[in-house]
């Protein structure tokens, strides 16, 4: 099946790596123009990619992030489609509830879910003037359950992602912008640095998973790409688990 794309613009938080990266090298094979938001340098292709431009900013930086989102109304005019790929999960700091600094808790509510509300507030009346928009959430198979270990802010932002997601699917449906959710399971990106100290662990882990392998950041660019396409013009509020099965186990 080939995919089809009816907008020509897309805006892609997280965009300098891991899924982010491969989900802006995707789009930007369908020849869709990019604004890649992220804290990150930018990757050396992007400098010579007539597809993309790059803003480099901190998502927690509420006023900083709203001038360059009024940047971007002002340029563009019209947002087809929003990827919120930008997450922190910082296993360190991400420690249990009584542990936890609330300064770590805020800062991981900032970019994983506040950042998705100030984007929210300007693109979405873009869309709604324009009557198309579609948004992928990336959120994760954390906010599925509890876990025995820490990382409770993270899980926690994910899981209010979903909800955020499917209200707006009700809300907007009207004006034919629609959002939906991926819930990746374990993806080999950088924010997994714990598997080159101990790739033991990613091979175990990897053995406990049906088709037998961690995920890549493509399984979700992938899966992105779908849920952006025309071809997915019917799915809203959809909630799709990519894990290779891991959910799916008794």
């Amino acid at each position: 099946m080939k995919l089809t794309f009816k907008g020509k613009t897309a805006l892609v938080t997280g965009g300098s790596g891991g899924i982010g990266l491969s989900i802006v090298q995707k789009l930007i094979k369908n020849h869709i123009k990019v604004i890649v938001i992220d804290k990150a340098n930018a990757n050396k292709k992007f400098s010579k990619n007539k597809y993309i431009e790059f803003i480099k900013l901190d998502l927690s930086e509420d006023e900083d992030l709203k001038n360059n989102l009024e940047y971007i109304k002002s340029k563009y005019k019209k947002i087809d489609y929003l990827i919120n790929a930008a997450g922190v999960l910082w296993f360190n700091n991400d420690v249990s509830l009584e542990k936890i600094s609330l300064n770590i808790w805020d800062k991981v509510m900032d970019i994983n879910l506040r950042s998705i509300v100030v984007i929210s507030q300007t693109i979405l009346p873009l869309m709604k003037k324009n009557k198309f928009g579609s948004i992928v959430n990336i959120s994760s198979i954390d906010a599925l359950s509890g876990d025995d270990k820490p990382q409770d802010a993270y899980g926690t932002s994910k899981a209010a992602l979903l909800r955020l997601s499917k209200s707006v699917s009700i809300q907007y449906a009207k004006y034919k912008i629609r959002s939906n959710s991926i819930l990746p399971g374990p993806i080999d990106t950088p924010m997994q640095k714990r598997w080159k100290i101990n790739p033991v662990a990613k091979k175990n882990l990897s053995k406990n998973i049906p088709l037998q392998r961690i995920g890549l950041p493509k399984d979700i660019a992938n899966a992105s790409l779908f849920l952006l396409s025309d071809q997915s013009e019917f799915i809203t509020g959809a909630e799709l688990i990519v894990d290779g099965g891991l959910r799916a186990k008794p």
